[in-house]
């Protein structure tokens, strides 16, 4: 008895007590007692919980291993994939790049209308004549009976949206024909004018068509501000590529940092013909210069020691141009040009003038002069020769750079 009271205390307690039914026998517990029916409620709604919360738990679990699935999978996707992040100071020609590899690489563009209307701008910004008086000697037309022509232009500067009429198309070829504009133009270097201007002034017959259809070359020249962080996704033999175009003026450096994680290469673009033009932000800084100041500052960063860069030295029909005219010196801009001799590992191009050679190089070594000179080893500069609006010319060094980002990417993983 001792031992069936202990245990019966530490069941129940040891100063309760056992009420017993006053029913006993057959009859004890039949059905309509009132608490066998709540016993029976209770035992059927556990049950229900019991088979809802294993359904609930089964649910959780099969969505869980199906999150790890993704993750794994995006994991995978992410390691396979090779980020480039573009770089450079404003109209180098970042986002000419990006649509060359749209051209050959994704379908082509889907914002027609939008690139339109842009072209539509450059023509109104090309027209040159806004600059013809704030030059210091000012230039005049050269035949002065095209000043209203010049007044009707200035007229529309200050207006935001403007119908594009045939007068306007007019005006402004017959003032680009002027010796006194194409003078203008000729000094372009000492106000702010988009590289594309005598393309599309050369093209204003073609463009006020009301059949026309901009073409691959039109919207590759035609340039549109950058301003923010923008991701071209394509693919090269079954390998995916992501391309980062970040804005390149100045109060848009800031924003770069958000793309410096965990990307396979830099690739930085330089404008070559800008050595005798200055940016937009301060109407004082030498283009060249702002963006070899550039590309120091991001070669030096703590944050980027790792990573290397691929240099494109771009515009190289444009810095031909002012070579072979021999109106803008480049040793007047860099002294130091003077006492440089063309290296010996120069390959010119077929038919390129040894002028011309020895330009590209001088910027080329410009630029090598600050990656050589930390001599950690370990992050690396790949220069190219490039001219962003020639498909084929970008097709070629693109796939020059292949082998090189694969190499960057294996060695990223730690797989080289």
């Amino acid at each position: 008895m001792g031992m069936c009271h202990s245990f019966r205390s530490r069941i129940i307690g040891p100063h309760s007590s056992i009420t017993y039914s006053g029913r006993t026998g057959a009859n004890a517990g039949l059905d309509g007692e009132p608490g066998q029916q709540d016993n029976s409620s209770d035992l059927e709604l556990r049950d229900q919980r019991r088979v809802e919360e294993k359904a609930r738990i089964k649910a959780e679990i099969k969505r869980s291993r199906n999150i790890d699935k993704s993750l794994k999978a995006e994991k995978r996707e992410y390691k396979q994939t090779h980020r480039l992040l573009l770089l450079g100071a404003g109209e180098s020609g970042k986002s000419t790049i990006v649509k060359q590899m749209r051209i050959l690489h994704v379908n082509g563009f889907n914002e027609v209308f939008n690139t339109f209307q842009d072209l539509q701008k450059h023509l109104k910004n090309s027209t040159i004549v806004t600059a013809m008086s704030t030059l210091t000697p000012p230039v005049r037309l050269a035949n002065p009976a095209h000043q209203f022509r010049i007044e009707y232009i200035l007229n529309l500067v200050n207006q935001k949206d403007f119908e594009f009429t045939s007068e306007f198309y007019e005006h402004a070829k017959t003032l680009w024909q002027d010796e006194g504009v194409k003078a203008c133009f000729e000094r372009s270097n000492e106000y702010q004018l988009i590289d594309c201007a005598q393309y599309f002034l050369e093209k204003i017959e073609i463009v006020k068509q009301s059949d026309y259809s901009p073409t691959d070359q039109d919207l590759l020249r035609c340039r549109v501000l950058t301003s923010g962080i923008f991701e071209t996704r394509f693919q090269v033999d079954k390998v995916n590529f992501h391309m980062f175009d970040v804005g390149g003026q100045r109060d848009e450096r800031r924003k770069w940092i958000q793309c410096f994680n965990d990307v396979t290469a830099i690739i930085f673009v330089v404008a070559s013909s800008s050595y005798n033009m200055v940016i937009r932000e301060d109407n004082q800084t030498n283009r060249l210069q702002e963006a070899l100041n550039l590309f120091k500052n991001i070669w030096n960063n703590r944050w980027l020691r790792t990573i290397s860069v691929i240099l494109f030295l771009n515009k190289q029909d444009l810095l031909a141009e002012k070579v072979l005219a021999g109106k803008s010196k480049i040793e007047e801009y860099f002294p130091e040009f003077g006492r440089y001799t063309t290296p010996d590992d120069a390959t010119p191009e077929p038919g390129e003038d040894p002028r011309v050679t020895r330009a590209k190089y001088f910027i080329r070594d410009e630029f090598l002069r600050i990656s050589t000179a930390s001599g950690d080893g370990r992050h690396y500069c790949y220069p190219h020769f490039t001219c962003a609006v020639d498909t084929e010319n970008i097709r070629r060094v693109f796939n020059d750079c292949r082998d090189i980002i694969q190499r960057m990417h294996l060695r990223q993983y730690e797989l080289l």
